[in-house]
């Protein structure tokens, strides 16, 4: 593969919400910068979560239920992660045996997580990438309004296992890095300000399971009480069972 020419892509390329941010491409990918913070996806961060042994503690992947159907299953199962941005929730799924359509509305979001996606299937093929390639070939990238995309796969009478729903946490003031992502991610595209239709459009595709993720003591999404939650120090999952 030629090497890749740094290139920086401006507000002509991609429409970014913020005057000093920049999206700039070189050998290591796609990345944003702003105030003196770097974001670029990268899944290897994510290997250690994804092995065995490590993946079935995720909270994300026993809410899905996938662990106790998986041997009873008779179909490939589908997750809609209607709230994509840099895919690492999408990536647990992928690697427990989802296949996932990755739904994301921001044309700057999706285009790291695009770039996330190619780099990793360009990975050596030996054991150290294996599972990571492995579940990156099954997540589908579409950059699309999720909400659209449900009603019309409603319509159609089309039924995913499972609904992942992110509607992003109000901001934080935080010096971790998580933190760091999470503001400028929410430079880019704020906090869902729609979360009554993305919940009513998820209900709609009457999957098995609705996965909600949200702060540890935050409310419960639209009011609506879950069939059961499991929480974390950082996130809590709520599920609805349908």
């Amino acid at each position: 593969m030629m090497p890749m020419e740094d290139k920086t892509i401006t507000r002509k390329d991609i429409n970014i919400s913020t005057d000093d941010m920049s999206l700039t491409r070189d050998e290591n990918g796609l990345s944003l910068a702003w105030n003196g913070m770097l974001l670029r996806g990268d899944f290897t961060e994510m290997i250690p979560r994804i092995r065995p042994g490590k993946l079935e503690s995720e909270l994300i992947v026993k809410a899905s239920g996938i662990l106790k159907s998986k041997g009873n299953m008779t179909h490939s199962p589908l997750a809609i992660d209607a709230t994509a941005g840099l895919g690492e929730d999408s990536l647990l799924l992928a690697a427990a045996g989802f296949r996932v359509k990755l739904y994301e509305r921001d044309e700057v979001v999706f285009a790291l997580l695009k770039d996330a996606v190619e780099r990793a299937l360009e990975l050596p093929d030996n054991d150290e990438y294996a599972l990571l390639k492995d579940a990156v070939s099954r997540m589908e990238i579409i950059n699309e309004d999720s909400i659209a995309a449900m009603k019309s796969m409603a319509e159609e009478d089309e039924h995913p296992d499972v609904v992942f729903l992110d509607p992003m946490f109000p901001e934080r003031r935080k010096s971790s890095l998580v933190g760091k992502k999470l503001q400028m991610l929410q430079q880019i595209e704020k906090p869902c300000d729609d979360e009554e239709e993305l919940l009513a459009a998820a209900i709609a595709l009457k999957p098995r399971r609705i996965i909600i993720k949200r702060p540890p003591k935050g409310p419960c999404l639209c009011g609506i009480k879950p069939t059961f939650s499991l929480g974390g120090k950082s996130v809590r999952i709520d599920c609805i069972a349908l």
